[in-house]
Parts: C-alpha cells; sequence; structure tokens
C-alpha cells in the first residue's frame, strides 16, 4: 500500500501541538488593520486551536 501524502497546503497552515491538538493562527490580519483597534491586531497574532470538527476533518490532511 502507498504512504499516505501531506496536504501542502494544510501543513502551512497548521501545526501540531505536543498532546496531538491542531494549532491554526487568525485570518483578517494581513492589512488593513488601520481601521481595527490594536488590541484586536494584538488578538489577532495569537494562535489558535482548531474547533474539534474541524479537527477531524484536518487530521486527514497531516498524517
Amino acid at each position: 500500500m502507498a504512504k499516505m501524502k501531506t496536504h501542502r497546503g494544510a501543513a502551512k497552515r497548521f501545526k501540531r501541538t505536543g498532546s496531538g491538538k491542531i494549532r491554526r493562527y487568525k485570518a483578517f490580519k494581513s492589512h488593513k488593520t488601520g481601521k481595527k483597534s490594536p488590541k484586536r491586531v494584538r488578538n489577532l497574532r495569537q494562535p489558535a486551536l482548531v474547533s474539534k470538527s474541524d479537527q477531524k476533518r484536518i487530521d486527514s490532511l497531516i498524517p
């Protein structure tokens, strides 16, 4: 049987934590940050965890 291939687009967007959860980065921070409050832009820098329902889908993309 052939090896499972990693989805390269997903591999660049998601990383697995030590406990096996999947970390993602937040959207809406690349441009047009002048109209967003500094607190909002600062909070967008923090990584977040993928939701439980999405984690099942992403698990298959990142073996």
